[in-house]
């Protein structure tokens, strides 16, 4: 357990961590092998806050999640597919996603609007929804529940899972946040292939939670890229059933900026993992951007170098060509003083007023090859700073995503 200011974080802590949350998930056919179908269940609604991606095409599954969140702003459990993306697929897709909705309500015994649906894989093909069904018909055998069995069923080329959780003290008492996504490739700020789902046992007006969730999401889930694509299924759902018992949050309350802090953290720590689990990748990429005249500014700067294929390539080959990060900065679209833009990489200083410095390129190298390369921009025109994640792109990567269907 380790602390952030006031916060704590939990040591092998899930998004099952907080009161009342349950989860499950067991294969069903829809993949060869692995887990493919997997649910989240609290044992009262909760209220429900979510994004999505901003693909002009959504997937069937947020539709329906929409149409569900938007009867009470209180969700009670969420049904997740893998293998299957069912997007692009009309209304037979939107059925099918509707189909799911009813079915998981009907075994838990709940109203249909308070089930949230989600689906992650392969585009334009339909689930195979005998298989589905068969499976939604075992979800409430004791053998399947577990939050293990959850965090597998919803990944897809993921090499492994990914939860955090923290807890803090809302009116004196203890609160839990905790999170588990999915994603490794298809990843790009304003959302990606990626899936999280975040619960809390705090009690927050369901207002004020989109808001920090929205607020979160701007420094965390959308300021990470592996390969510049956005994907048609992206979300971050946020559940918070109010079983640690305290004074509704909201921003008059005292605690209200140590729980969005701590939303933010589970948030961040989350949007990190699926960056360093980029496909094929072998590290994790850290942008810091400072000195921007705004943070607007400084989140661009950040993004263009974190998506640069040149970029990740050179940290893949451990090669200091500081130029691409340089070129990167300058195609942001922002407006900025280029002779006074200085670069980092790791601890080593490559360009200082605009120019280059004599530098030690096998220390700049080394830096090049942690496990987590940070690259440092310092603008030196405001106050302005954000930070991206990303990763290397490798020989992997190619591979896993020429070969994604066979």
């Amino acid at each position: 357990m380790s602390k952030i200011g006031m916060i704590q974080h939990i040591e092998q802590g899930s998004v099952t961590l907080p009161k009342g949350f349950h989860a499950g998930g067991l294969h069903c056919g829809l993949k060869r092998k692995r887990k493919d179908l997997g649910w989240l269940y609290s044992e009262q609604p909760a209220v429900a806050a979510a994004v999505y991606t901003t693909n002009a095409y959504q997937a069937a599954p947020l539709l329906v999640t929409k149409d569900s969140i938007a009867v009470e702003q209180k969700l009670q459990g969420v049904l997740v597919n893998s293998a299957y993306a069912n997007a692009c697929t009309g209304q037979p897709g939107l059925d099918d996603a509707y189909d799911m909705r009813r079915l998981i309500a009907e075994k838990w015994g709940v109203p249909e609007h308070l089930v949230a649906v989600s689906s992650t894989g392969v585009i334009g093909e339909r689930i195979p929804m005998d298989k589905l069904k068969a499976g939604i018909a075992q979800a409430v055998q004791p053998e399947h529940q577990g939050v293990e069995h959850f965090e597998e069923a919803i990944l897809t080329t993921d090499t492994c899972t990914k939860h955090y959780a923290v807890q803090l003290e809302v009116d004196g008492r203890v609160v839990t946040i905790g999170g588990a996504a999915k994603g490794s490739g298809m990843i790009h700020p304003n959302m990606a292939t990626m899936l999280a789902f975040i619960t809390t046992d705090a009690c927050v007006e369901q207002t004020y939670l989109l808001q920090a969730l929205r607020e979160v999401t701007d420094q965390s889930f959308n300021m990470i890229t592996v390969d510049g694509d956005t994907s048609t299924n992206d979300m971050v759902l946020v559940l918070a059933n109010g079983q640690a018992i305290h004074h509704p949050l909201s921003p008059p309350h005292p605690d209200w900026d140590l729980f969005k802090t701590g939303l933010a953290v589970v948030s961040r720590e989350l949007a990190k993992q699926i960056a360093r689990d980029g496909e094929g990748a072998t590290r994790l990429i850290e942008v810091q951007v400072k000195g921007a005249p705004s943070e607007q500014v400084a989140k661009a700067v950040g993004k263009a170098i974190i998506g640069s294929n040149l970029v990740k390539t050179a940290v893949y080959g451990k090669d200091p060509n500081w130029g691409r990060i340089v070129c990167a900065i300058g195609y942001s679209g922002q407006v900025f003083n280029p002779e006074q833009v200085q670069v980092k990489i790791g601890p080593v200083t490559v360009v200082d007023q605009g120019l280059p410095v004599p530098f030690n390129e096998a220390e700049a190298s080394a830096a090049l090859g942690e496990e987590t390369v940070t690259i440092e921009v310092n603008l030196n025109q405001g106050d302005g700073k954000a930070t991206a994640w990303g990763c290397d792109l490798t020989y992997d990567y190619i591979k896993i995503n020429a070969l994604y269907r066979t």
